[in-house]
């Protein structure tokens, strides 16, 4: 198995992009930054690495499923709405 730097060090860049983000989507508009730093914060995954994807409880997978689904709405998002200029 891969192994990971520091969790303490993964969940602070995660929540670091996270926030990072949620600053683009709800004060500048970027969503196009907002959607890439999701992106970015899931390579930081907050969660137990040592566990393989069938071993996590359905919390966490509903949790990166959703963050995953949120990163990709917001690059719709900012497609469709800058197709029209």
């Amino acid at each position: 198995m891969i192994k990971s730097i520091d969790p303490i060090f993964n969940k602070i860049l995660y929540v670091s992009f996270v926030l990072l983000a949620c600053y683009y989507s709800l004060f500048s508009n970027q969503y196009g930054e907002a959607a890439m730093n999701l992106g970015i914060a899931l390579a930081f995954d907050p969660f137990d690495q040592n566990k393989t994807w069938k071993e996590r409880p359905y919390w966490q997978k509903a949790w990166l499923i959703l963050h995953l689904a949120t990163a990709a709405s917001l690059i719709g998002y900012q497609i469709g709405f800058n197709d029209k200029y």
